[in-house]
């Protein structure tokens, strides 16, 4: 079993998964894309688990694409992507970026054939550790 905790951006929304920690993976479907205004989502997959919202459960927004299943939960303060139930709720999805210690490695990237153009050999790029003067 997993154990992590995890809060918004605003700090009002905290919560604890425990689970089954199954994958960890970079999503590139369009959806995705324009859920989070990025190339991809990363998301960790958990089976046989449960959210327990420390504080800010009110302030759970949820969402579902229309005739989709597409599903998305967000602090209605912050905006921040939060963990939501899927597949019936047979499995917690929850955005890495609110979890401050990934304990595992991305699995995979799945729908990579919807992969943004740009989103290629980007470790060539010029990194910096702040935005550049």
């Amino acid at each position: 079993m997993t154990e992590l905790n995890g809060s918004c951006l605003c700090g009002e929304v905290k919560f604890e998964i425990i689970g089954k920690l199954e994958s960890f993976y970079l999503c590139h479907c369009g959806w995705c894309q324009k859920d989070t205004g990025s190339a991809h989502s990363a998301n960790l997959f958990f089976s046989k688990a449960h959210i327990r919202w420390i504080t800010g459960k009110e302030r759970v927004t949820n969402y579902q694409l229309p005739e989709t299943e597409h599903y998305k939960s967000f602090c209605s303060i912050c905006g921040s992507a939060l963990p939501n139930l899927q597949m019936n709720g047979k499995v917690v999805v929850v955005p890495a970026g609110c979890i401050r210690d990934v304990p595992i490695e991305p699995t995979a990237h799945i729908f990579i054939s919807k992969r943004a153009n740009w989103d290629n050999g980007l470790e060539k790029i010029k990194m910096y550790d702040k935005v550049p003067e």
